[in-house]
């Protein structure tokens, strides 16, 4: 199967407030912004606002890791008519609603990395103790990064990282994807996704509030696709065709979803965004056993747009609704 090709590690951040900290309920945005502002200081020498006119853009970690060009010169751009490929890391915030954090008190999020990215996790750390020093959320409250662990599989954690010894483990913390794919073992019938926080998937040209399986599966193998080939070095051989028209087969048994408005600031463009998405429950049923690799690795990299922000989040459940 392609997919043993997907390079995948996935880390937890654990921060100690140092201050009161006051952020928002849902977290994406403010570590995403405080990660590209402080990582662009720290890395960029040529200091232009637009990384497309550098000439070190192809050679800049920066680049790569937060603007991720796409390349002037491919087949494979032409041939699927790419305008943006996805970033090869993933922030998920806490699901937590909390707020304000008082002094001492400590909070996590996941950091997904994905193929070539997976090399540069020092900078991560490093930017990330660096944002602490400068300050989170609009007082610019202080934390301190006081270790990372790595999932090196589902269900283990190892600390890889530690403020006190500030040493970063030289161990391989990419995930064994044949455990991730042991679940198509368990259920093939049916399967429940329980969509954490908001998906936009656009489908004929708008922002779809339906789940339908062939939307979502439309979503997930061309973002598989093109995670593979930009950042694995590898394409996904499949008949694309034949696999949507078996999705369009599988049967929506029950929806409990729901539509959220998200809206977020971006400094770079001085504008607020509106990035809405579903939540909520869905279970389908049908030939799911030629799906669930490829759902299973969804549960990683992500569905849909606005993932870097932790957006496009589900998880796999057994039983239906």
């Amino acid at each position: 199967m392609n997919l043993s090709y997907l390079s995948l590690a996935k880390y937890k951040f654990i921060l100690q407030a140092e201050e009161m900290l006051t952020l928002p309920s849902f977290k994406g945005s403010i570590f995403r912004g405080g990660f590209g502002s402080v990582f662009r200081k720290i890395i960029c020498v040529n200091k232009k606002k637009d990384c497309s006119h550098c000439l070190l853009k192809d050679e800049c970690i920066y680049s790569y890791i937060f603007e991720t060009p796409v390349p002037t010169e491919s087949t494979y751009i032409n041939k699927n008519k790419i305008s943006t490929i996805p970033h090869p890391f993933i922030i998920e915030p806490p699901l937590e609603k909390k707020e304000r954090y008082e002094p001492g008190e400590t909070l996590s999020f996941n950091l997904i990395l994905i193929g070539k990215a997976i090399s540069y996790l020092s900078y991560f750390i490093f930017t990330f103790e660096k944002l602490g020093e400068v300050g989170l959320g609009r007082e610019r409250a202080h934390y301190k990064l006081l270790k990372v662990e790595s999932f090196k599989n589902p269900s283990q954690r190892e600390l890889i990282y530690n403020s006190q010894t500030q040493t970063l483990k030289k161990i391989d913390t990419q995930i064994d994807i044949s455990q991730i794919f042991s679940f198509q073992q368990l259920t093939t019938g049916s399967i429940t996704i329980n969509f954490l926080t908001p998906v936009r998937i656009k489908y004929q040209g708008s922002y779809t509030s339906y789940p339908a399986f062939h939307i979502i599966s439309r979503s997930l193998l061309r973002r598989l696709s093109y995670l593979l080939y930009f950042h694995c070095g590898r394409e996904l051989n499949i008949d694309y065709k034949e696999i949507i028209e078996k999705a369009k087969k599988i049967e929506t048994l029950k929806a409990t979803i729901h539509w959220i408005d998200w809206e977020r600031y971006s400094s770079r463009q001085h504008q607020t965004m509106k990035l809405g998405g579903f939540v909520g429950k869905v279970s389908y049923k049908g030939e799911m056993e030629r799906f669930l690799p490829f759902l299973k690795a969804g549960e990683y990299i992500h569905l849909g747009k606005a993932t870097v922000f932790g957006l496009g989040k589900y998880e796999i459940m057994e039983r239906q609704l």
